[in-house]
C-alpha cells in the first residue's frame, strides 16, 4: 500500500513538472541558415489558462542580431501592428544597407482569441536572418482577464536547467561554404569534359580502325 501511494506521488510530481514544459511559447523555422533569407519562422502559443483565452502576443525582436526585413502572415480574427527601431549598425545587402529594422510585432484578437486548452500559431517571413548561431526572442501572452506571462528568461551561461518562463530561440544552421561548392562543381565539370573527350578520341579510333578494314 505505501509502495503505491509512492509511486502515484512520483507519478503525480512529474506530470506537475512535465505540464509546465508542454505549454512554453516556442518558435522554430525548418531549414533556417545564418544569413538565409525568406525563412518562415512560427510562434506556438497554447493557453495554458484553465479560465482565460490568450488574445494577445507581443513578440520583441532582437536588435543586435537583427531580422533585415519581416513579412507577417495574416491570421483570421486578429490584427497585427509593427515597431520599427534604427539600428546603430546598418545590415549589408545585395539591395543596399538597411538602416531600420522590426522590433516588435503585436498581434491582437478581434474575436474569441485562443481558448483553454488549445494553441495558435503566428508566422512571419525574414527577409535576411543574421549570421549569428542563435537568435533569442522575447514575448508577451496577454490573456482575455488582463493577466500577461512573459517569456523573456534566458539560462545562465553553462546552465542545463531550463527557466520557467524562457525565452523561444531559434538555432541557426551553419551556411554551406560557396567556395567549396563552386570548386566543387568545377571539379564535376571536369570530370565530365574529360570523360567526353575521352570518348569521342576512341570514338574516333573506331572509325578509323573501320575505315582501314574496309579500304581496298
Amino acid at each position: 500500500m505505501r509502495l503505491a501511494i509512492g509511486v502515484s506521488a512520483i507519478v503525480v510530481a512529474m506530470l506537475a513538472l512535465a505540464a509546465p514544459a508542454s505549454a512554453h511559447v516556442t518558435v522554430s523555422a525548418p531549414g533556417a541558415a545564418r544569413g538565409g533569407s525568406d525563412a518562415v519562422i512560427t510562434f506556438r502559443v497554447p493557453t495554458e489558462s484553465d479560465t482565460a483565452s490568450t488574445t494577445g502576443l507581443q513578440v520583441l525582436l532582437p536588435t543586435d542580431t537583427p531580422i533585415a526585413g519581416v513579412l507577417v502572415r495574416p491570421i483570421p480574427g486578429w490584427t497585427h501592428t509593427e515597431k520599427t527601431v534604427k539600428l546603430a549598425t546598418p545590415i549589408s545587402t545585395d539591395d543596399g544597407d538597411i538602416t531600420e529594422a522590426v522590433a516588435e510585432i503585436d498581434w491582437t484578437a478581434s474575436a474569441g482569441g485562443i481558448g483553454p486548452g488549445e494553441f495558435g500559431e503566428f508566422v512571419v517571413m525574414a527577409g535576411q536572418l543574421p549570421d549569428a548561431p542563435r537568435i533569442t526572442f522575447k514575448a508577451v501572452q496577454i490573456y482575455s482577464d488582463g493577466s500577461r506571462t512573459a517569456w523573456a528568461e534566458v539560462p545562465a551561461p553553462g546552465s542545463t536547467v531550463e527557466p520557467e518562463h524562457p525565452a523561444p530561440s531559434l538555432d541557426l544552421a551553419s551556411a554551406a561554404p560557396v567556395a567549396e561548392s563552386s570548386a566543387s562543381n568545377s571539379r564535376t565539370g571536369a570530370v565530365i569534359l574529360g570523360s567526353v573527350a575521352l570518348a569521342v578520341a576512341v570514338a574516333s579510333g573506331a572509325l578509323t580502325f573501320v575505315r582501314r578494314r574496309v579500304s581496298p
